[in-house]
């Protein structure tokens, strides 16, 4: 799969280009939908299946304060749309610039005359240009004047919800990380570098990898079965979520325990995916009361992972 980063950098004649459009944080099964239309299209004429997205968040840009933690890193993001058959990523620089652009302006300048789009694939709450002004039947009307097509994908649910990142990310915030992974089709994951802990797990015999979560979703507070991959490898693991309240920690940590696993790996990545919540975070009288908990966890854990498997 080829990226494109910024508009300005689109060269060249793009062979039947067809294109949904959005910022797909999260790559959730609505997303998939889209991605499988456009990839379905572009194959019919042996063409080019895009995704038109954007770097930062525009609400990074447009409402700082209300920009939520990403579900996906862009690298992530990368690797969920090739899977579902898009050929070539077109990542626009979200500037406030770009924000103010009228609809129009978009569609001529962007979707027409730099792309060449030839069918346009977006969600059925799709708004687009400053203001969200471009409605969908303002881009079919753009679509009549440029010669392009506009598919509109139904809502997609799930337990009666309406699946979009907003809902997955409240799914996540409240530990119901089972009902979160049936809506983004694979189980919920975080990657980030392994950074100095307050080595707590180590000194009670049970070593953690402490993650630096600064820039991801964090789950709920709570222990959950996970799987670890490192260096293209899986191991089984526990994870807490939490403030250590045992030993009176202020800071929130994401501290995982692999099982059989003595590598050093400081400053490492790794992705932390998310199977089971195992419990809610308690405070302990004491370490050995700790310890007492943290071998049932594992060996619930362990139970947990093997039946997933």
């Amino acid at each position: 799969m080829r990226i494109i980063r910024g508009t300005k950098n689109i060269t060249g004649a793009i062979p039947y280009p067809v294109m949904a459009i959005g910022n797909f944080d999260g790559v959730h099964v609505g997303h998939q939908t889209l991605f499988r239309k456009t990839a379905e299209l572009a194959l019919a004429h042996e063409g080019t299946a895009i995704a038109f997205t954007f770097e930062p968040h525009p609400l990074k840009i447009i409402a700082p304060e209300k920009a939520p933690p990403l579900l996906t890193s862009f690298h992530k993001k990368m690797e969920l749309m090739e899977s579902f058959g898009i050929n070539l990523v077109i990542c626009a620089d979200f500037t406030r610039k770009f924000a103010d652009q009228q609809p129009r302006d978009f569609s001529k300048n962007i979707l027409f005359e730099k792309i060449g789009v030839k069918e346009v694939v977006v969600g059925f709450d799709y708004a687009f240009g400053r203001g969200r002004e471009g409605t969908i039947p303002y881009l079919k009307k753009m679509g009549e004047e440029f010669g392009f097509q506009v598919h509109v994908v139904e809502p997609f649910k799930l337990n009666e919800h309406t699946v979009s990142s907003s809902h997955v990310r409240e799914l996540i915030e409240s530990g119901q990380i089972e009902t979160a992974s049936q809506f983004l089709g694979r189980d919920y994951s975080i990657t980030g570098p392994v950074v100095a802990g307050y080595k707590t797990g180590q000194a009670i015999g049970f070593p953690t990898a402490n993650i630096d979560t600064s820039k991801v979703q964090i789950p709920g507070t709570g222990v959950y079965a996970v799987r670890v991959v490192h260096k293209s490898k899986s191991y089984d693991a526990v994870a807490n979520i939490g403030f250590n309240p045992t030993f009176n920690r202020d800071r929130l940590s994401v501290e995982v325990h692999i099982f059989d696993f003595n590598q050093v790996i400081y400053q490492q990545e790794i992705e932390v995916q998310f199977v089971a919540r195992i419990r809610s975070e308690i405070a302990f009288k004491s370490a050995d009361d700790l310890v007492v908990q943290i071998k049932q966890d594992i060996e619930k854990a362990k139970k947990t992972l093997e039946k997933k498997n």
